[in-house]
């Protein structure tokens, strides 16, 4: 759907609620889409990335141990 911009200020809570439907509003300027009104990718917004590589990633037990390369550094 493409709208004015001079009706989208008297309209924008509307529209918003139309975007957030679904629906994918393109604001226009002199006939020219200048901007668009949608829902974001995931409902709800971002849930962050924390887990989001659960099962995928493997630390072995001993990581942080150093051999004795290091011996003279951690004197």
């Amino acid at each position: 759907m493409n709208i004015p911009m001079a009706k989208a200020k008297a309209q924008l809570s509307e529209l918003v609620k139309r975007a957030q439907a679904g629906e994918e509003i393109n604001l226009t300027r002199h006939g020219q889409i200048v901007a668009t009104l949608s829902a974001p990718a995931r409902p709800g917004g971002s849930k962050g990335l924390f887990g989001a590589l659960k099962g995928q990633i493997w630390i072995s037990d001993d990581f942080d141990e150093l051999g004795p390369e290091w011996d003279e550094y951690i004197k």
